[in-house]
């Protein structure tokens, strides 16, 4: 079975929706389904205002249905809200084909923080670009119920994963032999990255990754130790080398760099909110408190390999299959369709 997936984030950007799409085009081909991918590189693009680091797509209807036509896919995918997405969104409506889509960002709350639009808003657009579709896929319970609540129907769950062979822990200490406390993932306001630099910790400050709220928090914060993106081992070396992840934000719909902190043995510290919540269990993996100092400081006790262990539920391999199996379920069963012949040999999960 071939998958078409409509995506406005992709390389050579860095964040949980392309880590995982490109997980899902490794893993699908291992049980009988491909991903063909429909990105802004397909497109004419212009940097996006306020971010110039992602690439947005001019829209172009026709080549977005040339693309689509000629990539024959037995089912279409949305998984972002963009330029693309409502490229394929459109296509798809005017061909009357069903179509799934998932939920990866709050942009409303981002939206209200950085223009002060309000949220409402903008949940009555996504909701209305979502709801057009045969289901939407979301990553934790506590995002589905939120949802469920403001309208959005036909929400089916999703799950991430971890690469546990290379994020593991590794005794190396990058930063030092003194105490660590580490955030990773996307430098810019919505991220709420400086109510952790702000925090009195023992030790050293450690910020990973790239994003338009760089160089302000470098200059406001020259104590901390700021390493711009990094990747592969490089990454999974500068999670290891932390005694606590400190992940502030308040907008997350998961996290995969929590997983990846604990995939080598670093426990979380973070607020109990949607994603920590969903991810985190609480004095196991890490600990979830509105006084982040205080979540910071009590993880320090948490056992490493009992963090890791957690971290051993979420895999790469298990995400696909129910992405599958929610493609199946929404694009043919709930149809009252016959399965593609080609599609009807994927493995299901156990229910």
């Amino acid at each position: 079975m071939r998958i078409l997936v409509a995506t406005d984030a992709w390389r050579p950007q860095v964040n949980g929706v392309v880590r995982t799409y490109e997980q899902l085009s490794e893993q699908l081909p291992g049980i009988g389904a491909a991903v063909e991918l429909l990105a802004p590189d397909r497109f004419r693009t212009l940097p996006c205002p306020t971010y110039p680091q992602i690439a947005l797509a001019v829209p172009d209807r026709d080549r977005c249905a040339r693309f689509i036509d000629g990539a024959k896919p037995d089912a279409i995918h949305i998984a972002t809200e963009g330029p693309v997405g409502l490229m394929a969104r459109a296509y798809c409506l005017r061909r009357r084909l069903p179509f799934t889509t998932s939920f990866h960002t709050k942009f409303p709350e981002y939206f209200e923080r950085r223009f002060a639009v309000p949220g409402a808003w903008t949940y009555a657009l996504l909701r209305r670009f979502h709801n057009a579709g045969a289901g939407t896929m979301v990553a934790t319970r506590s995002l589905r119920q939120a949802l469920a609540e403001r309208g959005f129907r036909n929400l089916l769950p999703w799950t991430r994963g971890v690469d546990m062979s290379l994020f593991r822990p590794s005794g190396v200490r990058r930063f030092g032999e003194q105490r660590v406390f580490l955030y990773a993932g996307r430098v810019a306001v919505e991220k709420d990255i400086a109510a952790f630099l702000e925090l009195d910790l023992p030790g050293a400050k450690v910020v990973v990754g790239d994003g338009p709220q760089l160089d302000e928090l470098t200059a406001r914060y020259p104590g901390v130790v700021f390493t711009g993106a990094l990747s592969g081992r490089e990454l999974a070396d500068a999670y290891a080398s932390a005694d606590v992840f400190v992940f502030p934000s308040v907008t997350e719909t998961f996290g995969i760099v929590m997983l990846e902190a604990m995939a080598c043995g670093v426990p979380v510290a973070a607020l109990p909110v949607t994603g920590p919540i969903d991810v985190v269990t609480q004095g196991v993996s890490g600990i979830l408190s509105h006084n982040l100092r205080e979540a910071a400081l009590a993880a320090l006790a948490l056992d490493r390999v009992a963090v890791r262990r957690a971290a051993e539920a979420y895999t790469w391999d298990a995400a696909a299959r129910l992405f599958v199996e929610n493609v199946e379920r929404a694009l043919f069963v709930q149809r009252g369709r016959p399965l593609p012949l080609r599609f009807a040999g994927v493995p299901r999960l156990a229910r």
